[in-house]
C-alpha cells in the first residue's frame, strides 16, 4: 500500500490538470499515479456506496488499455464496480453515464500527440466543475493496485448515442449525397459511419489507420487540407466529415474539401437548433454577435468546463454552447424540425456534422452555400509545439505591462491596439479591425495564437506572421 498526496503526485509525475482533465506524457502516467488520480475521483466526490456503479471508456491510443486497467483497480478498489464501455466516443460515455445516473471515466488524450495520454471525469450529472477538480486535488488516497484485467465490454453506450442521432434525423436525410469519412484512429469512426449510411449517405471510408493521429481541429495542418481538397475531387464527395482522436471535436470539410473553422459549425449549429443564448469562449468569432441570431452571447475562458458553467447560469430559453475547436455542447431547450433534444453538456462531433448536414439539405444547397451571407469576419489559429509554459506567460506578461511592447512583434502594420482582453490570455483588437490573441495551452507545452480579420488571407497571415516572430526571438 502506497500513501500518495495527490498535489504532490501532480508536482513529482508532471500529470495535472489542463483545460479538459488530467494530462502527462504517457511515460508519467504510471499505473500508480492513475489508480491515485481514479480514488480520488471517487473518495473527493465522494461517490462510495453499496453497488456504485463506474462507467468507464477509452480511445484508440497505444497507452489508453494500460491506463484504463489502472483505472479499474482504483474503482474496484473504492468499492465500486465497473461498467466498462469499451473504445467509444467520449460523447457516448457521457451520454450513457447521464441517462443511467453514473458517474464516468474515459482514458483519452484527444487531440495531443501521441506520447501523452489523459483521464476525464464525469460526475453523475456531467463534466467535474473545477471546484471538483480542487476537491480531487487536494485529496490524500492509499493504493493498492495498479492494474487489473479490462472486463468484457457493454455495448449499451455506444448503441445508445447512434440511437440518439438515427431517432431525431429522418432516414433519408443524405439520400444522393456522397459522404466520406476520414476515420484515422478516431474512436467516432464506426458509429460515425453507420450513423451516416442509417441517414441514406453513401459513405466512402478514408484513410483508416491503427497508428494514432493527433488530428487538432483547431489547428488543422497543410497535409490535411490537401488531402480534403484531393480526396473531394477523386470521390466526388458532398462532404468529409471526421473527428479528433475521442471524437468529441468535428472536422467538418464541404463538397471543395476545404474545411470548416469550428467556431463557424457552432455559429450554424446553434441556429439549427433554435438556440436563443449561446455560450462561448473569448477566443470564438465576432460573427456570432454581428448574425444576430440569437437574443444572448456569453463569452467565457477557453474550455469546456468554463462553457458549462455559463450555459448553468441561463435559466430560460434554447441554450447552446461550443469551442473554435467545433464541440459542441447542447443545453436546454433545443430542438431538431420540432422534436426536442435531450441536453448532453459535454463536446459533441456528430451533432454539429449532422446538423449542418441536415441545414444543407433543408436550404438546397452544398455544404459552401450556408456560409453565404455570414458577416465577413475570418479566424484562423495554429500554435508552436513544445513551447514550456512559463515561456508564454512570461511574453503575455511582457505585452501586458509595455503598453508599446506590441510594436516588437508586429511593429505598425497593425495600428495602436484599441482594446485589450484579458478573459484568457492576451487579446488585443488593433485599429485596423485585425485581432490577434495568444494563449499557452491548458493540456500541452504551447502556445497558440488565433486571429481575425476581415478575410480568410489575412487572418492566416496573422497567425503565421505572429508565430514565426515569437518563435524567432
Amino acid at each position: 500500500m502506497t500513501t500518495i498526496n495527490i498535489q504532490q503526485m501532480m508536482a513529482d509525475s508532471g500529470v495535472a490538470f489542463g483545460t479538459s482533465g488530467a494530462r502527462g506524457l504517457v511515460s508519467q502516467m504510471s499505473g500508480e499515479v492513475c489508480a491515485a488520480y481514479t480514488l480520488a475521483f471517487i473518495h473527493g466526490l465522494q461517490l462510495t456506496k453499496p453497488g456504485q456503479k463506474i462507467a468507464l471508456g477509452m480511445d484508440l491510443r497505444p497507452s489508453s488499455p494500460a491506463i484504463a486497467q489502472a483505472c479499474v483497480a482504483g474503482i474496484r478498489q473504492a468499492g465500486c464496480e465497473v461498467d466498462f464501455c469499451g473504445v467509444l466516443p467520449t460523447p457516448a460515455l457521457a451520454l450513457y453515464a447521464l441517462a443511467q445516473g453514473l458517474p464516468a471515466i474515459m482514458v483519452t488524450g484527444s487531440h495531443i500527440p501521441f506520447d501523452r495520454n489523459g483521464i476525464k471525469f464525469y460526475r453523475a450529472d456531467g463534466e467535474i466543475s473545477k471546484a471538483d477538480e480542487t476537491a480531487m486535488t487536494g485529496a490524500t488516497v492509499e493504493v493498492v493496485a495498479v492494474d487489473a484485467e479490462l472486463p468484457a465490454v457493454n455495448p449499451a453506450a455506444l448503441a445508445q448515442f447512434q440511437q440518439r442521432y438515427t431517432r431525431l434525423f429522418a432516414n433519408n436525410l443524405l439520400a444522393g449525397w456522397r459522404v466520406g469519412v476520414y476515420e484515422h484512429s478516431s474512436a467516432a469512426r464506426d458509429v460515425l459511419k453507420e450513423v451516416l449510411a442509417e441517414l441514406g449517405a453513401e459513405v466512402v471510408g478514408l484513410e483508416r489507420t491503427d497508428t494514432f493521429v493527433p488530428i487538432d481541429t483547431e489547428a488543422v495542418g497543410e497535409a490535411d487540407r490537401q488531402r480534403g481538397r484531393d480526396w473531394a475531387a477523386q470521390y466526388q464527395l458532398d462532404a468529409i466529415i471526421s473527428t479528433d482522436g475521442d471524437g468529441d471535436r468535428p472536422l467538418i470539410g464541404d463538397e471543395t474539401g476545404e474545411w470548416l473553422r469550428g467556431d463557424i459549425v457552432g455559429l450554424l449549429c446553434a441556429k439549427f437548433l433554435g438556440a436563443d443564448t449561446v455560450v462561448t469562449p473569448v477566443s470564438c468569432n465576432t460573427a456570432i454577435e454581428a448574425s444576430g441570431w440569437f437574443k444572448q452571447v456569453i463569452r467565457t475562458r477557453i474550455g469546456s468546463p468554463y462553457v458549462i458553467a455559463g450555459m448553468e447560469q441561463v435559466a430560460t430559453g434554447g441554450v447552446a454552447g461550443f469551442e473554435a475547436n467545433g464541440g459542441f455542447l447542447a443545453g436546454n431547450g433545443l430542438s431538431v424540425n420540432g422534436k426536442p433534444l435531450a441536453a448532453l453538456p459535454t463536446r459533441d462531433s456528430l451533432l454539429p456534422a449532422l446538423a449542418l448536414l441536415a441545414m444543407a439539405r433543408g436550404q438546397g444547397v452544398k455544404l459552401s452555400g450556408l456560409l453565404q451571407g455570414l458577416p465577413q469576419r475570418f479566424t484562423a489559429s495554429d500554435r508552436i509545439q513544445e513551447f514550456p509554459t512559463a515561456n508564454s506567460r512570461a511574453l503575455l506578461d511582457r505585452l501586458q505591462a509595455d503598453a508599446s511592447a506590441y510594436r516588437s512583434l508586429w511593429g505598425d502594420s497593425l495600428g495602436a491596439p484599441v482594446d485589450s482582453d484579458t478573459t484568457d490570455g492576451l487579446r488585443l483588437t488593433f485599429a485596423s479591425g485585425d485581432i490577434v490573441h495568444l494563449r499557452p495551452s491548458g493540456n500541452a507545452p504551447e502556445l497558440r495564437c488565433y486571429a481575425e480579420s476581415d478575410s480568410v488571407d489575412r487572418a492566416g497571415q496573422l497567425v503565421t506572421e505572429t508565430l514565426r516572430r515569437i518563435a524567432g526571438r
